[in-house]
């Protein structure tokens, strides 16, 4: 199939900026008249359809194969094979959907990443946030309809970012699904187990743990209660959240690096996905980093009231300075490139790919490493996450 010319597209009723490099998309590509492509970096792979629905706007985004955006405004995210969102999407930087990940209409995601299969509902905001969990597309974790993650407090901060699933485990697609409610929310930043449920019309607070478990939030008692907007209680659990979270996001990383880098490798566009995945985790981390430190600013001014209260407690003033005093530290650790991981485990795991016949689907060539294997990347991944939580240690306060 020829390549379309620009002027061409434009006569179907498509724009394609000036800046777009049209060898980076497939020739039997379907766009519908009424979108518009832009952006340098934007690669879209075979078999893909945008704007079946309804108009869409791609700027500066990387499809894998059979992707399908039905309508709405991507800017800056990373879709991998099979993957799709319905019409009224509106998907900003920081967003990566593996394999098959899908939405269906008015959906919103930024800084999030969806792991294969996992699929939401209609009309939900998704913002901060990691999900994992299932094996395929008829065993995967969902997200009911009209589903809100908070992501944003009374104090103004958004050191909020939660962790459904995890990455150790998620990416060898062998985990429970986990199912939260529709018509429900989720108050960041949270950590959910595999294979919790989370009752629809509940809004969760508390980090489920506990694999396999229903979970049923009680709601809030109805009250008028003074507030200090400012000023915080213990902190402990939000930083050890947010430093768990970040850890993740780092052996995702090395996931990409290792991993992807190696499996994926069929041509310009797996190359542009892989390309594409690495730079939001980039952008993810630079935002979780800056919402943390600006907690940690937040501190000072916490302190400074709850000090001139009456019967504060002394626990909470000592973390909170001590947060505040410590991030400095914390932040230059966390920018560094070399993290104290487990040699041995990444050795043997990394060894054992390189017996996998590759160039097929990326998911198939995951699922058919032998369980010892996964076991030992596991391992290797966990160890990343268990050195960046190691900068809150809970022991000591």
């Amino acid at each position: 199939m020829k390549q379309r010319t620009k002027d061409e597209w434009l006569k179907a009723g498509v724009v394609i900026g000036s800046e777009v490099d049209l060898d980076r998309i497939a020739a039997d590509v379907e766009i519908y008249p009424g979108c518009r492509i832009r952006g340098a970096e934007t690669s879209i792979g075979p078999g893909s359809i945008i704007g079946v629905e309804a108009p869409a706007t791609v700027e500066n985004c990387q499809l894998g194969r059979n992707v399908e955006l039905k309508g709405g405004y991507f800017s800056g995210a990373t879709f991998f094979d099979g993957a799709n969102m319905g019409s009224g999407a509106h998907i900003r930087a920081g967003t990566i959907l593996e394999e098959e990940a899908n939405g269906a209409h008015t959906v919103g995601l930024k800084q999030t990443v969806l792991m294969p299969f996992t699929t939401l509902g209609s009309l939900i905001n998704f913002c901060d946030i990691f999900m994992a969990g299932g094996t395929s597309r008829k065993d995967h974790s969902e997200v009911g309809s009209s589903y809100v993650h908070f992501n944003y407090t009374p104090h103004q901060d958004k050191a909020t970012a939660s962790l459904v699933g995890d990455v150790p485990r998620g990416v060898f697609l062998n985990q429970k699904p986990i199912f939260l409610g529709g018509q429900g929310g989720l108050v960041g930043p949270t950590r959910i187990e595999y294979g919790s449920i989370i009752a629809a019309g509940a809004t969760c607070r508390k980090d489920p743990l506990e694999p396999g478990q229903l979970h049923i939030p009680a709601s809030p008692r109805a009250a008028t209660r003074p507030y200090e907007t400012g000023v915080y209680g213990g902190i402990d659990r939000i930083v050890n959240n947010n430093l768990i979270y970040i850890g993740n996001i780092i052996a995702l990383k090395e996931w990409y690096r290792h991993v992807r880098n190696i499996v994926m490798g069929r041509d310009e566009f797996d190359r542009a996905c892989y390309e594409g995945g690495l730079q939001n985790m980039e952008r993810i981390l630079a935002e979780r980093i800056k919402r943390l430190g600006g907690l940690a600013q937040n501190m000072k001014p916490s302190v400074q009231r709850l000090e001139m209260q009456p019967h504060s407690s002394e626990l909470i003033i000592a973390s909170q300075r001590r947060f505040h005093t410590s991030w400095e530290t914390i932040s230059s650790k966390l920018e560094q490139s070399d993290w104290a991981e487990n040699g041995v485990a990444k050795a043997s795991f990394l060894a054992a790919l390189e017996n996998l016949p590759l160039g097929g689907a990326y998911t198939e060539t995951i699922q058919s490493l032998e369980m010892e294997t996964q076991a030992v990347g596991q391992i290797w991944l966990q160890s990343i996450i268990d050195e960046v939580a190691k900068l809150w240690p809970l022991s000591s306060n």
